[in-house]
């Protein structure tokens, strides 16, 4: 069965809660709902892979333009279910999100990888991507979530 990779829907755009929990479970539910509806509010979009009706992983994308590299995209929070890696959805997302931008009008991707995912920057630099700099973050306030 070919692999399908579609946008979601903003109005179904929760259905990618579970995988990212996988990517941080230290994020509380809560949080990330509110966070995704955020981010969709911003311009968020998520590219689902299926496996027939089965998602079975995704990868957000940001569309911006910087003055250094000009409009591009930048994909992140990509998680393919553990059963489905090795088996070169990789390498088709790669293909897919290189069509997607060209679609946008893009002259580059650019993406973050984390220093401790040795396997996502060997993934990355094995499809041509090459590290240009590091990312750094520092937290300045304490936002309080509700529970709905």
């Amino acid at each position: 069965m070919e692999n399908k990779f579609k946008l979601i829907d903003k109005t179904g755009i929760e259905v990618i809660l579970p995988f990212l929990k996988k990517l941080d479970s230290s994020i509380p539910d809560i949080v990330l709902k509110t966070r995704l509806s955020e981010m969709v509010e911003n311009g968020y979009e998520c590219v689902g892979i299926y496996k027939g009706d089965e998602l079975i992983g995704i990868c957000g994308i940001w569309t911006l333009v910087k003055y250094y590299i000009g409009k591009h995209i930048e994909p992140d929070n990509v998680y393919i279910q553990p059963k489905h890696r090795n088996l070169g959805i990789g390498s088709q997302l790669n293909t897919w999100l290189k069509n997607f931008a060209l679609s946008r009008g893009c002259e580059a991707v650019e993406l973050n990888c984390y220093i401790k995912n040795e396997e996502g920057m060997r993934f990355w630099e094995a499809n041509e991507y090459l590290p240009i700099g590091m990312h750094y973050q520092k937290k300045l306030v304490v936002r309080k979530y509700n529970a709905e």
